[in-house]
């Protein structure tokens, strides 16, 4: 019945510009909000509620349409931007790409709903997250690299205002020999939060421009259309120091040792919905553009450096999960547990297999719906405690059933129960690391949930099973009106795509298994 019903869609919703309409939706909305006045809250929230609502929908309406039976790029449109410079707004969408809209698409309206509460300047609040979520969506639907790298920059550069203006800072103590340092730097501070995310992104981006201009240079200078690239033959001296600069560029982004500073800091300090996108989804940007664009364009560069790439991996695996292990603030155990878990999207990467890459996909679209949830769930314990400090929680499953129930849900998906979506993908990255060269790889990613499973497990029992202080959280409460919206759509999709994982799996493996063979023939041509 599914199928015969998305086989009388597919060729209506072939006809229009759904990619078009996801990248647009949430940039007019935004646009709208320049024409609102402040004093209208409920038009602000309305506004980026059914922007972020039409940009879901059109990224359903994009997977019912992708024909996976034909794979490949589709739904392609061009439109010449600078001719002479051979830059085009290209669009078009593979199953790698479909996977990702949806997860961007569920985040963002969880977000929008999760924000309503924000009561300082809610229409720039509502603004800068339109704004933001437009350069994701155009991340992962470009075909032309100088745009994709556009979108690339609109997606991040907003987090300096949205954490900066409406953060909030966590006073941390200073101690050791430089403790003069904390107090200068504010570290713990919003503001310091913020710079520290925007000065490391950038330099990261200056990488990722010089590799892409060497890339335009040898490629003829013609265009800056993926595809063109795809089919060039990059020489060996240029991959080899052109891929290291993607995957440190992006790599910062995604969170990778030893440029992951900033993640924890900027999720400890962004408001609820700007966490959920952060954690959720930009990460995501950083691993998909080292696989979209380190990996499939130069594939020797990749075959080269892999052992680099699996073995920092598998050193974010267990240096975020030990290190998540030692915080007591609430907020810094999600940080430190993505930086764990973004490390199994880049170890499946360095994997070159099927199953690896599969699961690498799967991770970042598992991984963003299990943050988005943890990070909602974190906004409603603070608004009503006023703390992220475990140590003080205890008793809360009492009052807040609910919470605790979701709560207990995306730890079970975090440390990889089998059933719910983040077992899915490590399960696939990890088959895929023993059947690399580095099948060690594995044994440190099975160590990596091990420990997962005794952290998180450790904070749930504290936070809402532990022992109650007396009198002390008379006023918590579970969650009222919109403030559901974002857990049991989280929550569910995180069941639903773990018991039917061949919803997304589907569309990841058509990319793969048509991408992964023509990446390992390309680096085998230039090594002979």
């Amino acid at each position: 019945m599914m199928h015969e019903l998305t086989a009388t869609l597919r060729p209506i919703l072939a006809t229009l510009p759904l990619l078009h309409i996801v990248v647009a939706a949430p940039f007019v909305g935004a646009m709208l909000l320049l024409f609102i006045n402040d004093s209208r809250p409920t038009t602000v929230r309305v506004i980026g509620v059914v922007a972020s609502a039409i940009s879901m929908v059109a990224s359903f309406a994009i997977a019912i349409a992708y024909d996976m039976a034909a794979g490949g790029v589709q739904m392609t449109s061009e439109l010449a931007l600078v001719p002479s410079l051979g830059i085009n707004l290209s669009l078009g969408v593979d199953g790698w790409g479909v996977s990702l809209l949806i997860l961007t698409g569920l985040i963002m309206f969880a977000g929008a709903w999760a924000s309503w509460t924000v009561k300082t300047r809610g229409r720039e609040f509502y603004l800068m997250l339109l704004v933001l979520v437009t350069g994701v969506f155009g991340v992962f639907v470009s075909l032309d690299l100088f745009v994709f790298f556009l979108f690339y920059e609109i997606a991040v550069l907003p987090m300096y205002l949205l954490i900066g203006i409406w953060g909030s800072s966590n006073k941390v103590a200073d101690a050791g020999p430089f403790k003069f340092i904390w107090k200068l730097l504010d570290i713990g501070g919003k503001e310091y939060a913020a710079m520290k995310l925007t000065l490391m992104l950038l330099i990261g981006s200056a990488l990722i421009v010089a590799a892409m201009a060497a890339m335009y240079i040898e490629a003829g200078s013609t265009s800056f259309d993926l595809r063109h690239l795809e089919k060039t033959r990059f020489s060996l001296g240029l991959q080899l120091w052109a891929f290291p600069a993607l995957w440190v560029g992006f790599g910062t982004l995604a969170g990778i040792w030893p440029f992951h500073t900033w993640s924890p800091d900027g999720h400890a300090s962004a408001p609820t919905a700007v966490s959920m996108l952060h954690a959720g989804v930009l990460m995501k940007l950083g691993a998909f553009g080292v696989m979209r664009i380190g990996m499939v364009l130069l594939p020797e560069g990749a075959r080269e450096w892999a052992w680099l790439v699996g073995g920092v991996a598998a050193i974010n695996i267990l240096y975020g999960a030990f290190a998540a292990m030692a915080q007591k603030d609430l907020k810094y155990i999600i940080a430190y547990s993505s930086v764990s878990h973004m490390g199994v999207v880049m170890l499946g990467a360095a994997t070159m297999t099927v199953n690896g890459w599969n699961g690498a996909v799967y991770q970042m679209f598992a991984h963003g719906l299990m943050t988005g949830l943890f990070f909602a769930l974190v906004g409603l314990i603070y608004e009503q405690a006023h703390s992220r400090w475990i140590p003080d929680f205890g008793g809360f499953a009492k009052k807040q059933p609910y919470i605790a129930a979701f709560f207990t849900l995306g730890c079970l998906s975090s440390l990889g129960l089998p059933g719910l979506a983040g077992f899915v993908a490590e399960w696939l990255v990890f088959l895929g690391a023993w059947q690399s060269p580095h099948a060690w790889w594995a044994i440190i990613g099975l160590l990596g949930a091990w420990i997962t499973a005794i952290y998180v497990l450790r904070a749930t029992r504290r936070i809402f099973w532990g022992p109650a202080p007396d009198e002390k959280w008379t006023d918590i409460r579970d969650p009222r009106g919109t403030e559901w919206v974002a857990l049991w759509m989280l929550g569910l999709a995180l069941v639903l795509f773990g018991a039917v994982p061949s919803l997304i799996l589907d569309f990841i493996d058509v990319t793969t298994v048509e991408t992964l063979p023509r990446v390992a023939n390309a680096a085998l041509e230039v090594l002979r």
